[in-house]
């Protein structure tokens, strides 16, 4: 009997082991959503810049969107900033900026001293929005259709690479199904 417990730290280590093996290979910024084929969750949230104007997934109604959950204290937020700059200014993207759990004063100060990408911003200082579409933290990205259909998701930073290998084939797919 007493035979047996010798083995157990073997079988725990052993247990440890296939567990992190199984995580190996996968992509950890490719989180699945089951928000993927279905409407933008309802909401009803300030507009960042104007506190007596109410948002709605309207917002997201006749053209393809990218949705860009950001927020002052996110560094990776800063970090893609001037990717998301270049992809609106330069390329006429459609972003719309979620802003999460942020403060409307350290929001302004960022969109201050960086520029501003967005179209419009949803100002979510609870994260309600945030939780309905699944988000774990900033930055995530959204493409959104021209129905207001989430398409795809994406976690972490938007840079050249990210779009040009992952968001503009799933912006292009979603203008051509729009």
């Amino acid at each position: 009997m007493k035979r047996i417990f010798l083995f157990l730290p073997l079988l725990i280590a052993l247990g440890v082991g296939i567990f992190l093996f199984a995580g190996l290979g996968k992509d950890p910024t490719k989180l699945e959503s089951v928000l993927i084929g279905k409407p933008v969750p309802d909401f009803r949230l300030e507009s960042l810049e104007d506190a007596d104007t109410s948002l709605t997934p309207s917002v997201f109604q006749g053209e393809v969107s990218l949705l860009n959950v950001w927020a002052e204290w996110c560094p990776a937020c800063w970090d893609e900033h001037g990717y998301l700059m270049f992809l609106a200014k330069e390329q006429g993207i459609r972003i719309v900026g979620l802003n999460y759990k942020d403060q409307r004063e350290t929001a302004f100060r960022f969109l201050n001293r960086l520029g501003n990408p967005y179209e419009t911003i949803i100002f979510d200082p609870k994260g309600t929005l945030g939780f309905d579409l699944g988000v774990y933290g900033a930055p995530e990205t959204f493409v959104i259709d021209a129905n207001g259909v989430v398409r795809y998701r994406h976690v972490g930073v938007v840079n050249q690479a990210v779009w040009d290998d992952v968001l503009k084939p799933e912006v292009q797919k979603a203008r051509r199904e729009s």
